[in-house]
């Protein structure tokens, strides 16, 4: 699994560039990129044998200092997304509605923002439910288990 959460911290910029690891927590990672700087708490969703993937699924929370940015949400999908589809970033006390790109969401603003932060310091688990351009439902599972550590590692990175 270590594997796994660096070689998506690698990839979430498109470059390998080395990262600082800030910690490992569970499935969660926090990570440190001086380059740009910015730091994050990233995990890879739930593999699920026989689905149809097109790329690596990873929620991130980034802190990108320099931009006055703290604790901004994205999730990057397994799959392209239908055109017009809704993304859904669930939990059993909350939902909430993202906007989209190609095969990334991100919160519609900074209330939603920190309502899927505040949920994912609480709750278990978490799934986000998209409509792939096949128009076929999916779904991308992540353990909640280390991710309120990994984000408040982030967080502490970015904060020196």
């Amino acid at each position: 699994m270590r594997k796994l959460l660096a070689f998506a911290a690698l990839t979430l910029a498109g470059t390998a560039v080395a990262r600082d690891s800030l910690g490992i927590f569970g499935i969660w990672g926090a990570f440190h990129d001086p380059a740009v700087p910015r730091c994050y708490a990233i995990a890879t969703a739930q593999k699920i044998a026989g689905r149809k993937q097109e790329f690596q699924p990873y929620f991130t929370v980034g802190h990108w200092p320099a931009r006055g940015i703290r604790g901004a949400v994205h999730v990057r999908l397994a799959r392209r997304l239908a055109a017009g589809s809704k993304v859904i970033v669930s939990f059993p006390e909350a939902n909430f509605a993202l906007q989209t790109g190609q095969a990334d969401a991100w919160p519609t603003d900074q209330t939603a923002n920190a309502g899927i932060i505040a949920q994912m310091r609480s709750a278990r688990s978490m799934v986000v439910i998209a409509r792939g351009a096949d128009g076929r439902t999916f779904r991308d599972s992540y353990p909640l288990k280390g991710a309120a550590s990994a984000m408040d590692a982030a967080a502490l990175g970015c904060a020196r």
